[in-house]
């Protein structure tokens, strides 16, 4: 899913490319990415762009007449800038914004249509997508900690939920433990001063430096290589890979849709952590630290 740097990035490409220009039209590809009803898509239609917004993980696009396009991603929504009047084409191609110099092409990967696309009218049709987290580049190290603590959660759970901390996710919350060489599975009210130091300054070194990595990446070109698995990156996607810090080769634990990766060496003492369904089948087999394995 893209994360905080992705959806920045994304937003800085579109500013380039549609601030100040009108929306010629809405084309919709698929019955289940439009999740309402009022305004209607015609109502945006000659409407021009003036702000565009980042709430969490979603892109708002707000036009005149207070008028907001809000995107949700989710896992495997992409956006692509192609020629005016782009067609629309395939069961990946959902939805297409036309502007006098471009179309903004909506694409999901896959089967699964989580993607959704609402059109809103006003400020408080918008703050009903905002789920409350805080904003970490934007917090103090005091606003940080008391959000942080507020609820007794693991540092992966904290840093993943929306309601807690904005734009974070799994790839980067991976990356922000290992810089912290703090456990995915430590408490957050559990935190001495000195932990909650760490993660705090780790949040906004990972963050800035994909940012900047980001933005170096697309260069002027519309960012098109949006994933959450690079080969820079320290422990995320990188199971049974050394860790670039120790050589300690990578972990994981796998849940639902996701997992966690994290390097024992740095972050547990040298403990692997229980993968709930896979260290209840090995049960003694089960490698309880780097050297077991």
């Amino acid at each position: 899913m893209p994360e905080l740097p992705d959806i920045v990035v994304y937003i800085e490409a579109l500013e380039e490319r549609i601030l100040g220009q009108p929306l010629e039209r809405i084309r919709l590809n698929s019955p289940f990415l439009l999740r309402t009803f009022d305004p209607p898509p015609e109502a945006f239609h000659g409407q021009r762009v003036q702000q565009i917004r980042r709430i969490g993980k979603r892109i708002a696009i707000g036009l005149e007449d207070e008028l907001w396009i809000v995107l949700h991603l989710m896992i495997a929504g992409r956006l692509h800038w192609k020629p005016p009047g782009q067609r629309l084409s395939g069961k990946c191609q959902l939805a297409a914004f036309d502007f006098p110099g471009g179309t903004l092409l909506l694409t999901e990967a896959g089967a699964k249509r989580r993607a959704a696309l609402h059109l809103e009218q006003g400020e408080a049709a918008l703050a009903r997508h905002d789920p409350g987290g805080l904003e970490v580049l934007e917090a103090t190290r005091e606003a940080f900690a008391s959000r942080l603590q507020a609820r007794n959660h693991t540092l992966k759970r904290s840093l993943t939920d929306p309601t807690i901390f904005s734009g974070i996710g799994n790839a980067y919350s991976d990356e922000i433990l290992h810089r912290a060489r703090l456990s995915p599975f430590l408490l957050s009210q559990k935190l001495s001063p000195e932990q909650i130091d760490r993660l705090f300054v780790s949040i906004q070194e990972v963050l800035q430096s994909w940012i900047a990595r980001l933005r170096a990446d697309a260069g002027s070109e519309f960012p098109e290589r949006v994933t959450a698995f690079r080969p820079e990156m320290a422990v995320h996607g990188r199971y049974g890979n050394p860790c670039p810090v120790c050589d300690a080769p990578v972990q994981r634990i796998r849940y639902a849709d996701n997992e966690t990766n994290y390097c024992p060496g740095c972050q547990t003492g040298g403990q692997i952590l229980a993968d709930r369904s896979l260290s209840r089948l090995l049960k003694d087999a089960w490698p309880k630290r780097l050297a077991d394995l």
